[in-house]
């Protein structure tokens, strides 16, 4: 298994447009290979920014190495226009191994 994780630092009185942004976009990932689950999370709000994370799973990196060199993933971003006054400055991508 793989994760792949993007963090978002969103502005204070944000967070729904935000939410809205993911809701009303076209992922593209329903029958990618490799595909499994994806997940938008809410963290911690502070006085400064709240913390989203999307969150993908896939069967293995090469999975998901081959969605990001996909039509799929050039559809799914193909819109993608971070508003300025969302978007405290560009996702943070994390990816992780199952190790257990």
């Amino acid at each position: 298994m793989y994760v792949a994780m993007n963090r978002f630092r969103i502005a204070p009185g944000k967070e729904q447009e935000f939410i809205e942004i993911w809701k009303s976009r076209d992922s593209h990932l329903e029958g990618v290979p490799g595909f499994k689950s994806f997940h938008l999370l809410q963290g911690q709000s502070t006085d400064e920014h709240t913390l989203f994370a999307s969150h993908s799973v896939w069967e293995s990196e090469e999975a998901f190495v081959n969605w990001t060199k996909s039509d799929a993933f050039r559809k799914a971003h193909a819109n993608a226009r971070p508003a300025k006054d969302i978007y405290l400055g560009p996702p943070q991508l994390e990816c992780f191994n199952s190790v257990l």
